[in-house]
């Protein structure tokens, strides 16, 4: 916010802050290690183990994005996704949050990417709302809660994500 841009386009304020936590970070692991070696070794491998886990979701982030720039134009996001793709739009994003996998994390960078192509606040928030719906846990459910259950917590949870997604775009014109 307020930050110049580099030649690369970036805000100079967001790299000198990712330095900046980096370093801190780092600072604190080593003068932590030197007072707690067994502790902070765990800690390190927790961290490694994290970070393993989550690179084939952001490597099929990558994939999507890569994809997404050869593939589609801005205005073919901003009609299925723009602010005036109606309810084609809010379905095509519900059935991409449902579908979608992995941590909700390794999609904030395509979902900005697809917001700076023209996409809607609704239409994000529609998709990050219906994250919580997952097909493939519904047997699970299923066999904890009973069909009434799962077909009510579904269709309020559909219903609620566009309420919210509509409430936040009223709320958010072109802030976000």
């Amino acid at each position: 916010m307020g930050y110049k841009t580099n030649k690369t386009g970036q805000d100079q304020g967001s790299v000198l802050d990712r330095y900046l936590f980096i370093s801190i970070t780092g600072g604190v692991y080593g003068i932590l290690f030197l007072l707690f070696p067994d502790r902070i070794s765990t800690a390190l491998w927790s961290s490694g183990r994290i970070l393993l886990s989550i690179i084939p979701p952001l490597f099929l982030v990558f994939i999507l994005m890569v994809l997404l720039n050869l593939f589609l134009k801005p205005s073919q996001v901003v009609r299925f996704l723009g602010k005036k793709a109606g309810a084609r739009g809010v379905l095509l994003s519900a059935a991409a949050g449902i579908i979608s996998a992995g941590p909700i994390y390794a999609w904030y960078p395509l979902l900005k990417e697809v917001k700076q192509r023209g996409a809607g606040n609704r239409a994000i928030a529609v998709f990050l709302g219906n994250r919580a719906v997952k097909p493939f846990l519904l047997p699970i459910m299923l066999s904890y809660f009973g069909w009434i259950y799962v077909i009510f917590l579904t269709f309020f949870v559909i219903l609620g994500s566009v309420g919210v997604a509509y409430l936040l775009d009223v709320l958010c014109r072109d802030e976000i």
